[in-house]
């Protein structure tokens, strides 16, 4: 619409023939009659295009990607008749010199992508600049996957869909848009992976074929068309490459990968106190209390309700002694009130939001009325690191970011003219409101960083954009007391994992509502193989914790958190995997076996790092299940028995047990049951063997767990290696890295032997012991023997 003559209509308008091209380095610019199209060969499998409709291209800047290392993409250019050919070793893109129309092929000419109506754009003649389009075919059978938090069907074709931060407490199903905006996801196409990250921060949409079945399309409300096309063929390949744009999660704290109980809220001291002997003397483990925005005086930020917390110091101190970590709320809204250090400090630096017209952005959140501060100001983002110096010195040893979409009571969000700094390159609220929390948590980031040495930060925000991840954890939300919502938090985890955000968790049990035993128990079962394992849940309601809802429950839930601890090690290699490489811990079915058109709509089953894949129960009352398990073996972890891959079986799961398998060759490491990590040293670590026949490797990580050591090579790669036939079974190591582990001996427990073991012959040739525990074959050996035979 012509917002100065309503009768006129605004056209959309598309690039037109080729006039010109310009080759510059690993670049090209491609020139219409006005506008240009800009070609970057970021690597062999990463295309980027940049459009600008009146060739004018504004200074190139991303929160999202981070610097690139210089690479050599070996390409080719040739300037054909017809069309303009991009050759990588990987990608054959061909650009029709008539309509600017891609087709994104592989070597061999099998097509992974293809413009429909291709790159266009409409004026924006209230605010100025462009609304910006793309659009591409959507193959008959192609599957879409991605957009971090929608709490939709996995599977994303035929919806449409919104990137637009958005506080939405108690969300439905479907409900659109929620806290996150993640511009990026992945097509399948006859089995061909690739993917698309559209690196724009304004209101954006995009359409899986819910318009046209058979057209995909993203779009945004201002800035430019700004996009990178991603080759797979494989999908985890698309996902690892893209983490080479927007970066991995820092390798987290091991105790951050315990069990956390959170509530509004802890308070006073003495519930807190008394929530946490609680866990030690019903010896159920547990590293992490929260505390809500009850800890602060009138919920001013970074101060105290000295009534209900008279001594934090002392009593961070005491928790610390019993094994607890502590964790607290910051929101971003700064309660206006002169007699407030923090508005004080705020209003003297100029580090508040501003309107347009340069009146202080006002709105009414948790303290009242509030200021807010302005994190894509780098100097803004340096004072609020600098107010977490008081917590570190006091024992803090995370933070939790909430609220940061921003969310406002009285306006749901800043006004379109708040103005923000942008790094330098102001803007209003339009282009910074999808990036606000993730530089409030980068700030947080930077603070803790700052303070707590040689320590890892631990950060939690519910907000964020692609490269959050850099950052923080995150969670799902508000979100409700149903078996609706277990079932959604399963595919909002999933779907953030491969949207490059893996240290994800949901509010167990959920945030509003109460739920039943079963429902809390069998969403501990989920949490279990959560990354982050949180329960969380709103003040007004009942409570919340393992032992809420009757001894029988109790002992399901202690037996599943305790199983989350003897997994540690595994889970802390497979963080290891996605800080290094960007590899996804949670790994949908479909990522497993995207050959098979079945696996593109099962959302339940997901793999748990490399050897692990478990299905959750999402409805009451169930004893019993169908699980597609992927091609191979696979051993039940609770009763051993040994399935087919590549169809369906029935499971049986009572309440205390669930789907859980390991994939056969796997050697899955185990520490010892502990109420926290770090309550006794490791002395032995198991490693359960599971046999098959041929080869399988296996990997473990190790490091101190909390400190930066790590970074100047003291950390340990133990490579496993199992090679299995039906008279023996060969089991060896390397090892490489300067750590060494306190642990002196494996517990080698071997599963599935298809004969009697009588002989154990280690490298030199000497002889080991076997045991036997409930006739499974028990080997203890030193973890410096390399090999070792059974025979």
């Amino acid at each position: 619409m012509n917002y100065l003559n309503p009768n006129i209509k605004m056209e959309k308008e598309y690039f037109g023939e080729v006039v010109s091209v310009e080759p510059d380095n690993d670049s090209l610019n491609i020139f219409g009659t006005t506008a240009c199209l800009k070609v970057f060969i970021i690597s062999n499998n990463i295309i980027r295009f940049r459009l600008s409709p009146n060739g004018i291209f504004p200074p190139d800047f991303s929160y999202a990607v981070k610097p690139l290392r210089a690479k050599q993409a070996t390409h080719s250019i040739k300037y054909k008749t017809n069309e303009i050919e991009i050759k990588t070793q990987s990608i054959n893109c061909k650009i029709n010199r008539k309509s600017l129309k891609l087709s994104m092929q592989d070597e061999k000419g099998n097509v992974f992508y293809e413009c429909g109506d291709g790159m266009h754009w409409e004026e924006n003649r209230e605010f100025g600049g462009y609304y910006v389009y793309n659009s591409h075919i959507a193959h008959e059978n192609e599957s879409f996957f991605g957009l971090g938090d929608k709490p939709t069907d996995f599977n994303l074709r035929g919806k449409r869909l919104r990137n637009w931060g958005s506080d939405t407490y108690g969300f439905e199903k479907s409900r659109d848009p929620l806290y996150k905006g993640i511009p990026f996801y992945m097509g399948l196409n006859n089995a061909k992976g690739y993917g698309i990250f559209f690196d724009n921060t304004f209101d954006t949409h995009f359409d899986f074929g819910y318009e046209n079945d058979s057209v995909a399309s993203f779009w945004a409300h201002g800035g430019e068309l700004n996009f990178y096309y991603i080759h797979g063929p494989q999908l985890i390949d698309v996902v690892e490459q893209y983490a080479t744009l927007t970066g991995t999660h820092y390798l987290p704290p091991l105790w951050s990968l315990g069990y956390h109980q959170c509530k509004w809220s802890y308070y006073p001291e003495s519930v807190v106190k008394s929530l946490t002997n609680k866990f030690r003397k019903k010896k159920i483990p547990c590293d992490a209390v929260y505390l809500d925005i009850e800890y602060m005086d009138g919920f001013r930020c970074f101060t105290w309700d000295k009534e209900s917390f008279p001594n934090p110091k002392k009593m961070i101190k005491e928790l610390k002694e019993s094994g607890f970590k502590t964790v607290v709320i910051i929101d971003p809204g700064i309660k206006i009130d002169n007699n407030y250090w923090v508005y004080q400090e705020g209003i003297k630096g100029n580090h508040f939001c501003k309107r347009g017209d340069g009146a202080l952005m006002e709105g009414m959140v948790w303290p009242g009325k509030c200021n807010f501060p302005d994190f894509t100001n780098p100097k803004v983002r340096k004072w609020w690191a600098n107010l977490f110096k008081e917590y570190v010195e006091i024992g803090v040893d995370g933070i939790w970011n909430d609220m940061n979409e921003p969310a406002v009571f009285d306006m749901e969000t800043f006004p379109d003219d708040v103005r923000h700094d942008y790094d330098g390159y102001n803007c209003s609220h339009r282009k910074a409101h999808n990036i606000y929390g993730m530089q409030m948590v980068r700030a947080t980031y930077m603070g803790l960083t700052k303070y707590q040495k040689n320590k890892r930060p631990f950060t939690i925000s519910r907000s964020g954009y692609a490269g959050v991840q850099r950052y923080a954890s995150v969670w799902t939300g508000d979100n409700v007391a149903t078996w609706e919502h277990l079932k959604i938090a399963n595919i909002q985890c999933q779907r953030l994992s491969i949207s490059g955000i893996s240290f994800v968790g949901s509010d167990i049990g959920g945030f509003t509502g109460n739920p039943n035993g079963e429902l809390y128990t069998r969403w501990i079962q989920l949490g279990t193989f959560s990354p982050l394992f949180r329960t969380h849940s709103a003040g007004d309601e009942a409570d919340q914790e393992p032992w809420s809802y009757g001894k029988k429950y109790e002992k399901i839930v202690k037996k599943f958190i305790e199983l989350r601890y003897q997994l540690l090690p595994y889970l802390y290699t497979a963080f290891w995997q996605c800080t290094t490489m960007g590899t996804p811990i949670i790994r949908p079915l479909v990522f497993l076996d995207q050959y098979n058109f079945d696996t593109h709509y099962r959302e339940d089953e997901f793999g748990f790092g490399d050897n692990i894949l478990v299905c959750p129960i999402n409805e009451p009352m169930v004893n019993g299940r169908s699980v597609y398990l992927p091609e191979g073996e696979w051993y039940h972890y609770f009763t051993n028995e040994l399935f087919e891959g590549k169809q369906e079986s029935w499971i049986d799961c009572p309440l205390d047990s669930m789907p859980i398998f390991i994939k056969a060759g796997a050697i899955l490491p185990h520490f010892p049951i502990m109420q926290y990590v770090g309550e006794k040293k490791i002395d032995v670590l198991s490693l359960h063997v599971y046999f098959k026949i041929g080869e399988h490797e296996s990997v473990l990580y190790q490091d101190h767990g909390d400190n930066l050591a790590y970074k100047q090579g003291i950390y340990s790669i133990k490579h496993f290696k199992l090679v299995g036939s039906q008279q023996s079974i060969i089991i060896t190591q390397r090892k490489h890295g300067l750590f060494n582990s306190s642990y002196k001996f494996y517990k080698i427990i071997i599963h599935g032997l298809p004969f009697k073991a009588t002989t154990v012959i280690d490298e030199d040739g000497s002889e080991i012991k076997i045991k036997w525990e409930d006739n499974t074959p028990v080997i203890m050996v030193r973890k410096y023997i390399n090999k070792l035979t059974i025979l």
